[in-house]
């Protein structure tokens, strides 16, 4: 049992306090639900007749169990046991990360909640789970009352994979689904909040009337925050700075944030997310291929609006994905889209480089209404960004490093959603919405002694930013090793005096840098840990957390396969033991990684 059970302020001396709290932590489950009956005995007045003594009901333990990538999933289930627990359950919060299927066999309730990251993978910390969960060894689940929500994105191919997975392998291995499985897109709150009162109420009705108490059945809402995902903090741009040289085929933009009267708190590894506004030039053009005029009013979930504020501030008007080419055949009538989404190569093919301007000029519809526009299209979701500061140098702000996208394609200029309105559309003093997304699962080691190695090419920087500025701030006395990468030395050295001056200072132990285009033959931070592979060892055998941070698709494989190789020969270890040695990294908590 935890340390605290007895609360500071129970009206009890301090050597009684001592004494109930040493009590209560030696008990068993079954000898603190006697020790509950007991006492309520005593103050009925009924007392302890001949060894048999009254018990309270005791309440009916309901698992939350969770896997999260940036962190949504994991709030959502801390708000279900918060939601649980007014209804009279008595929830506990699992990540699937800390856990097993075989742990969980004798659930009787389960509420799952879990995300699908990139193309139908499982959130990092969770692939164990879901490979044992999807394995012929997964244990049966007879006694399992169970209901699962999904977080996806509808603009991928598998949305929300893991959570149509992990209900019908539920289901397959013998568990009684009490409340049919929610997908939920990037506008998930809505959905989060009919699931779970559903599935509660449902999983109420398996239990004995006494098990949960009917003056608790009423769902309360989990305690508001101020500022939040659902209400979030105008915060003023302080300052922009391009970090790239003059030259720089890269536009890199470090942004300061003023968090003051916000109320909001982070720490190092946690995510900024930022509401973002479409941009006007994208908004005019939808605007002219849909022939519509954007002072018509269409009503939305959050109100009435007229077309044109729908369109760039509520509504995400590029991401082209499967359900908006559905939805907008209903008012196209095209046979060749309806061969299209019915062929995934051919639907993938035209789905790259595209956005939603091109199926309205490739596929015109002749009654295409601004309501009926505004219909076929998802919420503008809000983008999150590594945070690139520590609150402990830099009170009452927050820092962002965000790679500015602008691109040509199928013979039209396009750019990112959130990093052009960050580059182009807010003024210094201008606000942005935000909000803070933590991030539980990727933080400075607690031991100050530790020593990390970061590697974080590109914008990968960022939250390494943070973890050197609070260690410093901290006057932490363990190894710092950097690792980054980019283009060119002279343009593209992104914070280089700070990084130099790190150095110089003692707080930065190593730095290895890897410019690729520098040279002929292109150099990465994978080749660099190779050439220093017997010191990189070193520090994970004396100890070292190993952090990667950036680009998921390439740059974050490559690195874990030069530390799979570089285990295996400084370790003299074969495929399998080193493979088996990088897992225990992973299970130790000592190899980190926020990949994107």
């Amino acid at each position: 049992m935890s340390s605290d059970i007895v609360p500071q302020n129970a009206p009890l001396s301090p050597e009684q306090r001592q004494a109930l709290q040493q009590f209560l932590s030696d008990l068993k489950p079954d000898q603190l639900m006697w020790v509950e009956g007991f006492v309520s005995g005593l103050r009925s007045g009924q007392g302890a007749p001949s060894g048999v003594v009254p018990q309270q009901a005791a309440k009916p333990v309901l698992t939350v169990l969770y896997g999260s990538e940036s962190g949504n999933t994991e709030s959502l289930a801390d708000q279900a046991a918060k939601v649980a627990s007014q209804r009279g359950f008595k929830p506990k919060v699992v990540n699937m990360a800390d856990t097993s299927p075989a742990k969980l066999q004798s659930v009787d309730n389960l509420l799952v909640l879990v995300s699908t990251w990139g193309e139908g993978d499982p959130p990092e910390t969770a692939t164990d789970f879901y490979t044992a969960m999807m394995g012929d060894q997964a244990p049966r689940f007879e006694n399992t009352n169970f209901s699962v929500l999904g977080l996806g994105d509808t603009s991928y191919e598998h949305f929300c994979k893991m959570g149509i997975d992990i209900d019908a392998r539920l289901e397959s291995l013998g568990g009684s689904r009490v409340y049919p499985r929610k997908d939920c897109d990037v506008d998930y709150d809505d959905d989060f909040a009919e699931w779970l009162k559903g599935s509660l109420s449902k999983l109420e009705e398996q239990l004995p009337d006494s098990a949960v108490s009917a003056t608790a059945t009423a769902t309360v809402a989990a305690p508001a925050i101020k500022y939040s995902r659902k209400n979030p903090f105008p915060s003023p741009l302080k300052e922009r700075v391009l970090l790239n040289g003059k030259g720089s085929s890269k536009e890199t933009i470090h942004l300061e944030f003023d968090l003051s009267g916000s109320g909001l708190s982070y720490e190092a590894g946690d995510a900024l997310a930022v509401v973002p506004h479409n941009a006007p030039d994208v908004v005019d053009a939808l605007l002219t291929a849909a022939k519509l005029d954007g002072q018509t009013e269409v009503t939305l979930k959050d109100g009435t609006f007229l077309l044109h504020e729908a369109l760039t501030r509520h509504l995400d008007i590029t991401a082209l994905s499967k359900p908006v080419i559905s939805r907008y055949n209903e008012f196209a009538q095209s046979k060749d889209l309806d061969e299209l989404v019915n062929d995934r190569e051919k639907l993938n093919a035209y789905i790259e480089g595209r956005e939603i301007i091109d199926l309205l000029e490739d596929y015109p519809a002749k009654e295409l209404s601004a309501q009926g526009l505004a219909g076929i299209l998802r919420k503008l979701p809000p983008r999150l960004y590594s945070i690139a500061s520590s609150p402990k140098a830099h009170e009452e702000e927050v820092h962002l490093t965000v790679g500015v996208v602008r691109y040509e394609s199928h013979g039209k200029t396009r750019k990112g959603v959130c990093s052009s309105y960050l580059a182009d559309l807010i003024d210094e003093g201008g606000n942005a919405d935000i909000f803070v997304t933590p991030n539980k699962h990727f933080k400075p080691p607690a031991n100050p002694d530790t020593p990390i190695i970061m590697v974080g090419p590109g914008t990968g920087i960022a939250p390494f930013r943070a973890f050197i500025e609070e260690r410093a701030a901290t006057g932490a006395n363990g190894k710092n090793w950097l690792l980054f990468g980019d283009q060119h030395y002279l343009t593209d050295f992104l914070y280089q005096t700070e990084w130099q001056n790190y150095l110089k200072d003692g707080v930065l132990t190593r730095l290895d840098l890897a410019f690729s285009r520098d040279q002929a033959e292109k150099v990465y931070v994978q080749d660099r840990m190779r050439e220093n592979a017997a010191e990189l060892y070193k520090w994970i055998e004396d100890g070292a957390y190993f952090y990667v941070c950036g680009d998921a698709s390439r740059m974050a494989h490559d690195v874990d396969r030069a530390l799979h190789e570089i285990i295996a020969e400084q370790g003299g270890l074969d495929e399998e033991a080193a493979a088996a040695r990088v897992k225990q990294l992973k299970d130790d908590k000592r190899y980190l990684r926020d990949v994107y």
